[in-house]
C-alpha cells in the first residue's frame, strides 16, 4: 500500500466511529450495515425492544452463525476428503465447531473486547468466545453473503486452526468413545453421582464411573456432563496404560 493510500484509508477511518473501524480491522472490509455487528455483539442483558417487539442481543445471530458453520466446515471436508465416510466427516466436523474450539479462535480474536458489556459486575462466561464468533458469522453472511462469510471462516478458522491429520488423531469425546466401547463388548457400566457441592452458582458434581460394578475411575466439575467427560477421559488413559485399547 502506497503512502497516498494510508493517507486516505486514515481519513476514511477519522469518519468511521471505533466499533466500525474495529469490525473493518477484524472482517478486512467495510460493513455495508454495521447494526448487524453492534447485534452480534450485545450481550442479552443489554438487550432492547426491536420495532417488531424482538429483543436486540446476540442469541438469534449466534443460533443462524452456528447453522452457517456447519454448512461452511462442511463443504470445506466434503471437497478436503473425498475417501472419508459420512460419519467419519460427522466426527471431523464435530471436532472442528465443538465449543472448545470455537472459544479458542474467539479468545484469539479478543472478541469480548468488541462486546457490549452486561450491566451488572458479571464477566462474560468463557463460552461467550465461541458465541460472539458464531454471532459474527452470521452478521457477516446477512451483510456481505454467504461467499464472504466462507472466505471469512477459512481465514479466522480453518487456515490457522485446522490441521486434518492433527484433527483425524483427536478424541472429541471420551465419553462417547467409552460408552462405543462398553457396548461392543457388552460391558454393563453407570454414572453414578457421589457428590453436590455448593451453591447454585458455584456447583460442582463428582461422579464415579463403574464398569460391570467395579469403579474405575471419577470426574469432578460444574456439571454432571462435564464431570462424566472427564471420569471418561481418566478411565480412557488408565485403560491405556494397562495395554488395553479402546
Amino acid at each position: 500500500m502506497s503512502f497516498i493510500d494510508k493517507i486516505r484509508l486514515s481519513s476514511i477511518w477519522e469518519k468511521e466511529d471505533e466499533f466500525t473501524t474495529s469490525i473493518r480491522k477484524l472482517t478486512g472490509y467495510k460493513p455495508k450495515n454495521i447494526d448487524y455487528y453492534k447485534t452480534a455483539f450485545t450481550h442479552k442483558s443489554e438487550s432492547k425492544l426491536s420495532d417488531k417487539g424482538g429483543f436486540i442481543n446476540y442469541e438469534r445471530l449466534e443460533f443462524l452463525g452456528d447453522s452457517l458453520l456447519d454448512a461452511s466446515i462442511t463443504s470445506f471436508l466434503y471437497h478436503h476428503l473425498p475417501n472419508s465416510k459420512e460419519g467419519d466427516l460427522t466426527q471431523m466436523r464435530s471436532k472442528i465447531v465443538s465449543r472448545e474450539h470455537l472459544n479458542e479462535v474467539g479468545k484469539d480474536l479478543d472478541l469480548v473486547s468488541l462486546a457490549k458489556r452486561p450491566s451488572s459486575k458479571r464477566k462474560f462466561s468463557y463460552n461467550a468466545y465461541g458465541d460472539l464468533f458464531e454471532a459474527l458469522i452470521a452478521a457477516i453472511y446477512l451483510d456481505r453473503g454467504f461467499d464472504v462469510m466462507d472466505k471469512f471462516v477459512h481465514k479466522k478458522l480453518i487456515g490457522p486452526y485446522v490441521d486434518l491429520d492433527k484433527l483425524q488423531g483427536k478424541i472429541s469425546s471420551y465419553k462417547s468413545l467409552f460408552i462405543e466401547w462398553c457396548q461392543k463388548n457388552h460391558y454393563d457400566y453407570a454414572f453414578d453421582v457421589f457428590e453436590d457441592s455448593g451453591k447454585d452458582h458455584e456447583k460442582h458434581f463428582g461422579v464415579k464411573l463403574s464398569v460391570n460394578n467395579e469403579i474405575i475411575s471419577k470426574g469432578r466439575s460444574t456439571s454432571k456432563k462435564k464431570a462424566e467427560e472427564i471420569a471418561c477421559r481418566r478411565a480412557y488413559y488408565s485403560l491405556q496404560d494397562k495395554g488395553m485399547k479402546l
